[in-house]
Parts: C-alpha cells; sequence; structure tokens
C-alpha cells in the first residue's frame, strides 16, 4: 500500500456502500480492475442518473476495494448490513488518510470516554489542527472544507456512528467478532480503536 497524504476525495465519494459491492462482486467473478472500470461505465452497474458521478466516485471505490482479502469480501457481501457498514468504514479511513486521523482523534476518543457527543466544534476543531500541520489542507477552500465536514457527518451517519442525519449523537458501532479477530490477524487493529472497540 502506498504512503497516503491527505486528500479531500470524500467530497466526491461519500459511502458507497452498495457500489462498494458491486465491485466486489466483479471481483469474485474474476474480472480484471479494467474491465470492472468498463463494465461499470458501459452498464452503468453503480445505478447513477449521472454518468458524470460514477467518474467521480469509481477511483474511490476501486481503492476501498483493493483493501479486502478473501475474507472480508465474503463478510461483506454475506453478512448482515451491518456488518457491511463496519467494513466499508473500515475501507474509507484504511484509504483515506484525513478521515481515518478524524475517526481515531475524535470519534475513536470520544467513544473510548463514553462521550456520545459530537459537536460542530469538535470537528472545527479538528480541520483547524490539521490545516496547522498541513500545507496541502491548509491550502483548501472553505467551501471545500465545508463540503468534506458535511462529507464526514454523512459517512458517520450511514455507517450508524452518528444516530441521526441532522443530530449529534454517537453511536459505538457493533463490530462482529469475525471482523474483529480478522483485523487483529491482519494487523489493522488501529481500524478498531477508531470505531471504538
Amino acid at each position: 500500500m502506498t504512503q497516503l497524504e491527505y486528500s479531500s476525495s470524500l467530497n466526491g465519494a461519500s459511502f458507497l456502500l452498495f457500489e462498494l459491492k458491486q465491485i466486489l462482486k466483479l471481483r469474485q467473478q474474476g474480472l480484471t480492475n479494467k474491465e470492472i472500470r468498463k463494465k461499470v461505465v458501459e452498464e452503468n452497474v453503480f445505478q447513477f442518473e449521472n454518468k458524470g458521478r460514477i467518474n467521480r466516485a469509481l477511483p474511490s471505490v476501486m481503492r476501498r476495494a483493493d483493501v479486502f482479502d478473501d475474507t472480508l469480501s465474503s463478510l461483506l457481501l454475506e453478512g448482515p448490513l451491518d456488518m457491511g457498514k463496519v467494513l466499508n468504514l473500515y475501507a474509507i479511513m484504511k484509504t483515506d488518510l484525513l478521515f481515518h486521523e478524524f475517526m481515531t482523534e475524535v470519534i475513536g476518543e470520544k467513544l473510548h470516554h463514553d462521550d456520545y457527543m459530537i459537536e460542530k466544534k469538535d470537528i472545527n476543531l479538528f480541520f483547524a489542527s490539521k490545516a496547522e500541520q498541513s500545507e496541502k489542507v491548509a491550502s483548501w477552500s472553505d467551501i471545500n472544507m465545508e463540503k468534506l465536514k458535511r462529507a464526514y457527518m454523512q459517512v458517520l451517519y450511514e455507517s450508524g456512528v452518528l444516530r441521526t442525519r441532522k443530530g449529534n449523537e454517537l453511536n459505538r458501532p457493533i463490530i462482529d467478532e469475525q471482523i474483529t479477530n480478522h483485523l487483529n490477524q491482519i494487523g489493522d487493529a488501529r481500524y478498531l480503536y477508531a470505531m471504538g472497540e
């Protein structure tokens, strides 16, 4: 895995669980990445009304699919929806350094301290501190930052970590033992920590 850099790609590709499942199914059928890209675009596998959205979402979904081994793919495709949500959240963290740090430093910390409220100031402080540490983050426009904050909250909501779309109450995700064991086994326990485990 190449060294991740800070990115605002979640703006164009938030949760996309259905789309990730489609990619993993095509992989199980033995298609190459090139064949998958072609099929997704030509056959509108993601069922997007706006074709331009496919080109924005596809690179992120392909990167997320790359972090799935056979075990995780099977769990995502065959397990219940909640299991899929947790695995997708893991894949987003694994492919988006800034979001992973947000989950670890803000959400994980809150859940480990039994603090189930996220406030606007928590998110603003996180981004302000990252802008101080990173020229790249500091260079993003205010509009881009606001969109990214909304995208983060959308991911939290769709993954079940945020209780309601407009609310600020957090849920501790229920992580299946099979996921916990496998992520520990492959050296990815830090992602479990970020989810409050």
